[in-house]
């Protein structure tokens, strides 16, 4: 037997064995129905919505995903659903594994939502999540190339996602600027209600400082729509423009007066400043952010820097005073279910979090991942400094009176 057949072969009778095999293991999320009955869990929600205006607490950066089975604008890589992809079909598992939609076989797509739809309903009335959309990978020649691509959201998905629960959720759209008809839908996802854009430049193949962008930044700037990009290392898709993730490519459209909002505030990875030397992605960020023009336009959401690989930047985030006017929360969800990727003891550790707190963060973490990320971020401090509620109250960014 070739390798090829004997990798199919193994494919098809471990793959039934495996199912479900992130939830049963020690790493997994088990997804527990609604909230603690716990007094302290209890007592630390309330402190964590003490001094908020839950109708003014929108969640700036979450992401809409599935496998497709619902039919309706939700495409992943086949390499995602094969074990002969064994690195693509892990993430998958922990990703459906931190949104507890991995229990749902044939359903996952409404699962997904389903079960976000349920966390938001613990939050206080008034309070909503920014889901994305995300668009495939483009060549050069304008066309979408899926071969190239880790998922596909469409826009009308997000857009009826968001319309199905107008009370929690509000939406983003995903427009790859080499498109002929990228300004028609940009118009077109504006009238229809999207709150902004988002881009992962490296996995998409967007040059942010290129020419090419220059007609839909135009437009972003005239609908006054923020661009969230990511910046920085990218581990979840495919990167195969790491160069795109740079900082300092976000130039062009901060001159051309768009609002843009650098996701995870650059906090993971190493780009080249102009000399070509490489320093971590997250000075490069800072080096914009402190410099005077682009005071207004520059944001960065602060979404995935509890995580392992991002927290020490946290100290910085949190030290840096005059940065909180300009930080938006986000979650990055699904991935605060994925329990791997936080370690409380580790914030502990470095001083960020009261060691106190890991055990009820982590009997809330159990039963509602956006909660958790939520009272953890509003309960971090660095030398008895915090992230102020604006830093929560997003809504208004957004432009909605």
């Amino acid at each position: 037997m070739n390798r090829r057949l004997f990798l199919a072969a193994l494919t098809a009778f471990a793959a039934p064995a495996m199912a479900g095999w992130v939830r049963k293991s020690p790493l997994g999320n088990p997804c527990k129905p609604g909230l603690p009955d716990d007094d302290e869990v209890r007592a630390l929600l309330a402190r964590t919505w003490e001094g908020l205006d839950p109708t003014r607490v929108w969640d700036v950066h979450a992401h809409l995903t599935g496998v497709g089975d619902g039919g309706k604008g939700v495409w992943i890589s086949p390499e995602m659903e094969t074990w002969r992809h064994p690195t693509m079909r892990a993430r998958r598992d922990f990703l459906l594994n931190a949104s507890c939609a991995d229990a749902a076989p044939g359903a996952v797509d409404a699962a997904y939502v389903a079960h976000l739809a349920r966390l938001m309903g613990d939050h206080p009335a008034g309070a909503k999540i920014l889901l994305f959309a995300f668009d495939h990978y483009h060549g050069d020649d304008k066309l979408p190339q899926p071969r190239n691509s880790t998922f596909f959201i469409h826009n009308d998905y997000a857009r009826d996602v968001a319309r199905a629960h107008p009370d929690r959720f509000e939406w983003a759209a995903s427009i790859h600027p080499y498109r002929d008809d990228c300004v028609p839908a940009l118009e077109t996802a504006a009238a229809a209600g999207a709150r902004a854009v988002k881009w992962l430049p490296t996995g998409q193949n967007i040059d942010p400082a290129s020419p090419r962008c220059d007609n839909f930044y135009a437009a972003l700037a005239r609908l006054d729509l923020p661009l969230i990009v990511h910046v920085g290392a990218e581990a979840t898709v495919k990167a195969r423009h790491e160069e795109f993730g740079n900082p300092l490519r976000l130039r062009r459209a901060l001159d051309a007066r768009v609002r843009v909002v650098a996701a995870h505030c650059a906090s993971h990875g190493q780009d080249r400043d102009e000399r070509g030397r490489k320093v971590p992605s997250f000075d490069l960020f800072t080096r914009l952010m402190c410099m005077p023009e682009y005071a207004g336009r520059l944001f960065g959401d602060i979404s995935a820097m509890t995580q392992n690989n991002r927290s020490a930047q946290m100290q910085t985030v949190l030290a840096r005073n005059e940065w909180h006017g300009r930080l938006l929360n986000g979650s990055d969800y699904p991935l605060p279910g994925a329990r791997p990727l936080i370690s409380l003891r580790k914030l502990a550790h470095d001083d960020l979090l009261d060691p106190a707190l890991i055990a009820p963060l982590d009997r809330l973490r159990n039963h509602n991942a956006l909660l958790f990320d939520l009272a953890l971020k509003r309960h971090l401090a660095w030398e008895g400094k915090r992230l102020p509620a604006s830093v929560f109250q997003t809504r208004d960014f957004f432009r909605i009176a």
